[in-house]
């Protein structure tokens, strides 16, 4: 069965060279930098968003950079490097770590309405519909080391989260379907 899928989401971090003083980016860049550091818990980071960036990245006081919201991984990354140029040229930091992708997150359709409850009992999936409207499932692969977490809702409609790379999820969805057609 193919199970379309597409991403959503992808996580990127990455380090700057310094600590970063925070106040400073709305002013040297305006109307790109949005800084409420009575808004959020300390530490606030200041987001840093343009019209070339499709996400936004967040950047904290300690130098580190979290890219949000892009669809693909070399996209998160070309953010991340974007805004690590921009603050280079102010003379602020330099880049010190290459981005990383944290998480990649996908959504699909499986086809047809599942059994929850029959599904949960067979695999051990945590399904407690009056938490959480979908069975919780983890598949970890020994051999090649991926590791996803599925939320599989009565629809059929999943959310693949925890993948470092996209390339990874038609193999975490063909898992998924043999481990639920099983139960």
């Amino acid at each position: 069965m193919d199970v379309t899928f597409k991403i959503v989401n992808v996580v990127a971090t990455a380090s700057l060279d310094c600590p970063i003083d925070l106040e400073l980016l709305p002013k040297l860049f305006p109307g790109k930098v949005i800084y409420e550091p009575t808004a959020y818990h300390p530490p606030a980071p200041a987001y840093f968003k343009s019209e070339d960036m499709e996400g936004k990245v967040s950047i904290f006081p300690s130098g580190k950079m979290i890219s949000v919201g892009t669809r693909s991984e070399n996209r998160a990354r070309e953010e991340l490097l974007i805004v690590a140029e921009k603050l280079k040229k102010t003379k602020i930091a330099q880049i010190k770590t290459k981005p990383k992708i944290e998480n990649v997150v996908a959504t699909g359709n499986i086809g047809y309405t599942p059994n929850l409850e029959k599904i949960s009992t067979a695999i051990r999936a945590l399904y407690e519909p009056e938490q959480f409207p979908a069975a919780i499932i983890h598949l970890n692969s020994q051999k090649n080391g991926i590791r996803a977490t599925i939320l599989l809702f009565a629809s059929g409609k999943i959310i693949c989260v925890g993948l470092k790379r996209s390339e990874y999820i038609p193999a975490v969805i063909q898992k998924l379907l043999r481990k639920i057609a099983k139960s």
